[in-house]
């Protein structure tokens, strides 16, 4: 029990010191290249911090485990958006930027929609099934979100001012980019630990498989994502932290589920439907809540409103 204590303990501070790296890496390299903080916590931070739901889903399916892999999709976009977010909103109040409003909510409302429909079989004669076809679909979407801020980039790249300040700049980037590698490494393997010595003290404890699955697990694969938008939240990095929470749901509903599913069909049944009813309705409701002020602030009752939400979908479960 003792060394698995330890363990826990490790897996903690290598979440929190792999969070402190990416998110002063990524914001370093967002200031250089003259791009927003949320376009790298969107992209490049929401990657680093979606790997273990990757890895999660490209094992599950190869493995013929492909129940796993759309419960780990819906389970970690729920928990992003409806523990996570509500989390950071209590710590401190979110300004929506306008561009999220505009573009990434509503992008990742009809993504949830898009897979609703696939699960249904509405595009062809399957029922309740994420078909290979319907994986490449996902993958050529999660393609065109990560290429369309590149070429954004490079358009911009033919101001000469901002070639010439990253050409000066090229040795604090590769600093910053190893920094951020590091800091991948660490979530990861700090998510490994704090998951597995949680699961070994639960079994100690004589706690079931279900609600190790339900609690432990389901949680473990966020922890990344929730530790690094804390830690952005606190070190005043809050488009970082925004980003990193949509862009984890668009990467985790495009390129985690059609990795997913292009290796293996993904069968599902109705209590899928259902989660994923209630992860539409919570993003509606987010996206409501940015436009119900005129700051576009989510604020900390809007983030107890989401908490309770999701303590009654887990309540639920258990039930």
């Amino acid at each position: 029990m003792f060394g698995q204590i330890i363990l826990l303990i490790l897996g903690f501070g290598l979440l929190i010191l792999g969070a402190d790296y990416l998110v002063k890496g990524a914001s370093s390299i967002a200031k250089i290249l003259n791009v927003s903080e949320m376009v790298i916590g969107l992209t490049i931070v929401a990657l680093g911090t979606s790997l273990p739901e990757l890895l999660v889903s490209i094992i599950s399916s190869t493995t013929g485990s492909t129940d796993i892999v759309m419960g780990n999709v819906i389970g970690s976009n729920i928990c992003n958006l409806l523990l996570i977010l509500a989390v950071v909103t209590i710590i401190k109040p979110v300004r929506f930027e306008k561009e999220s409003l505009k573009k990434n909510i509503p992008l990742l409302i009809g993504i949830i929609i898009l897979i609703m429909i696939m699960s249904l079989g509405i595009f062809f004669n399957t029922r309740l099934k994420i078909t290979k076809f319907d994986g490449f679909i996902l993958l050529v979407i999660a393609a065109v979100y990560f290429a369309i801020p590149i070429i954004d980039f490079f358009k911009k790249g033919d101001n000469k001012e901002n070639t010439t300040e990253i050409e000066k700049s090229k040795g604090v980037i590769v600093k910053d980019l190893i920094f951020m590698l590091l800091g991948g490494l660490a979530l990861k393997f700090g998510g490994d630990f704090a998951v597995n010595s949680s699961v070994n003290i639960a079994h100690m404890l004589n706690i079931s498989e279900r609600v190790i699955g339900l609690t432990i697990v389901a949680i473990g694969t966020s922890l990344p994502e929730l530790i690094t938008s804390v830690v952005a939240i606190i070190t005043k990095n809050e488009d970082i932290a925004e980003g990193n929470i949509i862009g984890s749901c668009i990467i985790n509903s495009c390129l985690i589920l059609g990795a997913g599913a292009i290796i293996s069909d993904i069968p599902l049944n109705a209590s899928h439907i259902k989660d994923m009813a209630l992860l539409l309705v919570g993003t509606i409701l987010i996206w409501l809540f940015g436009f119900s002020n005129k700051e576009n602030i989510l604020k900390r009752s809007h983030g107890l409103i989401l908490l309770i939400i999701y303590l009654i979908y887990s309540i639920k479960l258990f039930v």
